[in-house]
């Protein structure tokens, strides 16, 4: 693994999805090292294909997720609820002290078949402190980006209009934060402890309630004023 590591690499796993292709998109336009990871090797080739389409000269590579996990210091898990669980199992024996998983999902109840405007509750409390009882010690969990449209964040031509607030334990706290400055309009805020992404993650169901109310395809997005 030490060969192919890079620490300021950033992995997307589901990286073929809307959100997650988003993501690549604008981490490669930032000239960041990318790599997409998926399930399926030639679902993150055609993704990694597309990034260089869109964006000349983009440091991107496909890999199955495991492969991928190897590969960078920060690594973004961008699946549906339901998949997280499996994923995270799926690249634990991989993962390393001093990376830093970031947890993407929801648990909506699209899951079991419900409404997307509704949300699930879990034991754990929220998808992110999930995903924190399944790595391995000295992975550092962070909870992030589950509220930026996914339409927007493929439109390279504007700038993203909204706040990404994160939460987790001071050091990765601040270097996702750092992430966020990466992509034009987004802010990273600081939103404390782990924790609190019970918070964040509820009111993603209520964005998509208000999205479907006013008839938003693109996506609406949030904005915590008062900060410089």
């Amino acid at each position: 693994m030490a060969e192919i590591f890079n620490e300021n690499a950033i992995a997307i796993l589901g990286g073929t999805g809307d959100q997650g292709l988003g993501l690549a998109l604008r981490f490669a336009k930032a000239r960041q090292s990318v790599v997409i990871g998926s399930r399926k090797l030639d679902r993150a080739l055609t993704a990694a294909d597309e990034v260089r389409s869109k964006v000349p000269g983009a440091q991107v590579e496909g890999f199955e997720n495991s492969d991928a996990t190897a590969r960078a210091g920060v690594v973004i898990l961008s699946v549906p609820f339901e998949h997280t669980a499996s994923t995270v199992k799926a690249i634990r024996d991989i993962m390393r002290p001093g990376q830093i998983l970031v947890s993407m999902a929801v648990p909506l109840a699209t899951a079991v078949g419900g409404a997307a405007a509704h949300m699930l509750g879990i034991w754990q409390g929220s998808a992110a402190e999930l995903v924190a009882s399944l790595v391995p010690k000295g992975v550092d969990v962070v909870s992030a980006f589950q509220n930026v449209s996914a339409h927007r964040l493929q439109d390279l031509e504007h700038e993203v209009d909204c706040d990404v607030i994160v939460s987790a334990a001071k050091e990765p706290r601040q270097r996702v934060m750092g992430l966020c400055e990466f992509i034009p309009g987004l802010r990273g805020i600081d939103g404390g402890p782990l924790s609190n992404a019970r918070i964040v993650e509820s009111m993603t169901a209520l964005m998509i309630g208000i999205n479907m109310r006013y008839k938003l395809p693109e996506g609406t997005g949030i904005r915590i004023t008062g900060i410089a």
